[in-house]
């Protein structure tokens, strides 16, 4: 019986693991370690419980690390050269590769492959580990009923893409949802859902399709929702144009450090579109487009939490985006182990849709928007 183009695939990687990344096997297998850094050939690191750590661990010398990263590009169907000096892409068993060589790399090939948790998360598994409240988990759910436009933003390794899987497995039944992504890494359960992924240009150069391209085309294939896993050129305007055109309940993620800073991002990324918006238009848009902006970020104790969840209200005056806390992370006390205490609270402000929240009947009464005294 013939071997399917992904069970090939998936036999070609494991090969690679066997014969060139050994020094590596046993932080890939182990499911304490979340991601694995290689700084050169002698040089490595992991990622346990959300702390950087040293590894006990190298590789015969660069030549050899270099063989195990143009192996793995060459069992995903990628590049990897002195034309192509990065590599980015998705392996098999859903884990995230990221290589620069040398010259770029000036510490010798550098490699971060990044894992995923095989189990599904869910909002009572955040709520379990202290990342948010109750209400806050409820709040959302809420959002994602009433399909609000929820833009989900943070940093690198915030875990931005785990809680836009959560998100997403809370959408309604009964809708067609388009997902886009550079590679494939959402997890979602859902009867009516479409996966697309991006692909990198040929060695001549041609037959790429990008985020955008994708994006246009679900336009033309009835979504009720869209989702993009990162939002990181021009189609920032696409997808906002989406938004506005009767689209809701999209969500995206964003590189950003807080709510504000999400959308001038996205402003910007969508300036590089050939929409020939002036700046005010553009900036109208954005603000009528994303309803709430939910910042999650990791903390110094390696945790991952909301840190708030701003609703969107335009754009002031000033020029500035107008955008009201609901939730917000309150004081932060250290233990005397090292872990961070606290929780997102809510800051006393009544999100504009509470109306909607009550006409829907939905059992969420706007005490639970009051601040909580100590």
């Amino acid at each position: 019986m013939s071997q399917t183009s992904d069970e090939l695939q998936e036999s070609v990687f494991q090969n690679a693991i066997k014969n060139f990344l050994a020094p590596i096997a046993p932080f890939l297998d182990d499911e304490k370690v979340s991601e694995v850094m290689i700084n050169g050939p002698n040089d490595i690191w992991i990622e346990v419980g959300g702390k950087i750590q040293r590894a006990q661990a190298s590789f015969a010398d660069e030549d050899s690390l270099r063989a195990a990263v143009n192996n793995i590009a060459q069992s995903v169907g990628r590049r990897i050269n002195d034309d192509e000096p990065r590599l980015d892409a998705r392996l098999p068993n859903g884990y995230r590769i990221h290589a620069v060589i040398p010259p770029c790399a000036r510490n010798g090939t550098t490699v971060a492959i990044r894992k995923f948790a095989k189990v599904q998360m869910t909002f009572k598994d955040y709520i379990r580990l202290g990342a948010m409240t109750a209400d806050a988990a409820q709040f959302l759910d809420i959002c994602m009923k009433l399909g609000k436009n929820i833009l989900v933003s943070g940093g690198t390794g915030s875990g931005k893409t785990t809680l836009l899987s959560v998100l997403c497995n809370r959408i309604p039944t009964g809708q067609r949802v388009i997902v886009i992504e550079d590679s494939s890494e959402l997890q979602m359960s859902y009867e009516h859902v479409v996966f697309f992924e991006t692909r990198m240009p040929d060695e001549m150069g041609k037959g790429e399709v990008s985020i955008r391209d994708l994006l246009k085309s679900s336009l033309r294939l009835r979504p009720d929702r869209i989702i993009v896993g990162e939002v990181r050129g021009v189609e920032a305007l696409e997808l906002i144009q989406a938004m506005n055109t009767g689209h809701k309940g999209c969500l995206g993620t964003i590189h950003a450090n807080s709510a504000s800073d999400a959308l001038v991002r996205l402003e910007a990324l969508a300036q590089g579109g050939d929409g020939q918006l002036s700046e005010r238009a553009l900036r109208q848009q954005v603000a009528s487009a994303i309803d709430l902006v939910v910042q999650i970020s990791r903390y110094s104790d390696g945790s991952r939490r909301l840190a708030s969840i701003h609703e969107v209200l335009g754009f002031q005056a000033d020029g500035t985006y107008h955008s009201e806390p609901i939730y917000q992370m309150g004081r932060l006390l250290k233990t005397a182990e090292g872990r961070l205490q606290g929780q997102i609270q809510p800051t006393g402000t009544l999100p504009s849709f509470v109306d909607e929240i009550e006409d829907n009947q939905i059992p969420f009464p706007r005490s639970k928007f009051s601040i909580v005294l100590p």
